[in-house]
């Protein structure tokens, strides 16, 4: 390659760099940024205070799940819908932990009491209540909100129906 040829290949770069650095001058003195006294947002589970006025969904009480009917529940829906806690739990007699314990007769066991399973604190606070259908009630609803900072990242089930099945299902696996 000749000499003039690098030098094009030079110029060009140099033109690019050129280029870059007269952007960054413009762009800093047609932005000005300013930093937020507080933070706007705060992502779930993250501690302080999010800035701006609270609206009355932060403001009130975390609601507490309905209770649930559980006459119209159906165990085989449960299992069903129970499919995506496989990622994380296994739900046969004498099956090992995985991510989360195992489930097999939970609705007999106090909170937080598998065996060869350590849970977070939050949920070894509740360790000498058992798992009754209200309790996985709103433990299925939302975690965080059952035990905040719970190990489980689960969003939970929103749906009363599915919250029903599912613990049919529990209560099936003895």
């Amino acid at each position: 390659m000749s000499s003039f040829e690098w030098n094009k290949i030079i110029a060009s770069v140099l033109t690019a760099m050129i280029i870059a650095m007269v952007t960054g001058i413009v762009a800093q003195s047609i932005v000005h940024p300013e930093k937020l006294e507080k933070a706007a947002y705060l992502p779930p589970g993250a501690t302080g205070e999010a800035g701006g006025a609270p609206t009355e969904a932060a403001a009130a009480p975390e609601e507490k799940p309905q209770p649930l009917d559980m006459s119209k529940a159906d165990p085989k829906k449960g299992e069903q819908i129970a499919k995506v806690c496989l990622q994380c739990h296994t739900f046969g007699k004498g099956e090992p932990n995985k991510i989360g314990p195992n489930l097999f007769d939970v609705t007999e066991e106090n909170i937080a009491s598998a065996p060869g399973y350590t849970f977070s604190s939050a949920l070894s606070a509740d360790k000498d209540k058992k798992w009754t259908a209200d309790e996985l009630n709103e433990w299925l609803w939302k975690p965080q909100s059952f035990a905040h900072g719970t190990k489980m990242t689960f969003a939970g089930l929103p749906k009363e129906q599915d919250r029903a099945d599912v613990i049919a299902y529990l209560q099936s696996l003895k």
